[in-house]
């Protein structure tokens, strides 16, 4: 039997608002995670992208699966606000979404007052050093 380390998605199961960012990666819920994070009515998942001018629709599946209970998505697109690539936002839009691009420290602050209204948000933050 074979014993070694187990590499899992990273996941926080349930909403929490967003304590810190910076250093490349986010603090919420006592913890901390390296790299971007996806903020869903499911949980705080780990997440890919790191350059917003790349993101695509494929970067948003997680997202979609849950798009009923979404009405806002904040998009922290780095140390700068920068537009969504059109198509992506088309295909949000699509989806009853509302996508809202924004700096990454932007996305979080309204990503806090939005979730302690209890308002149906998501967030989709790329880390910013």
């Amino acid at each position: 039997m074979a014993h070694g380390l187990i590499i899992r998605d990273a996941h926080f199961p349930g909403r929490a608002p967003i304590d810190a960012y910076g250093n490349g990666g986010f603090r919420f819920a006592d913890m901390s995670h390296r790299g971007s994070i996806l903020c869903l009515p499911s949980g705080i998942h780990g997440w890919q992208p790191t350059d917003p001018g790349a993101l695509t629709i494929a970067d948003f599946e997680p997202l979609l699966a849950e798009s009923d209970a979404i009405e806002i998505l904040l998009v922290g697109m780095g140390p700068d606000l920068k537009p969504l690539p059109a198509t992506l936002r088309q295909s949000l839009r699509a989806a009853g979404i509302s996508a809202d691009p924004m700096s990454t420290g932007a996305a979080v602050r309204t990503f806090n007052v939005l979730l302690a209204e209890e308002r149906a948000v998501a967030a989709a933050l790329i880390a910013v050093d």
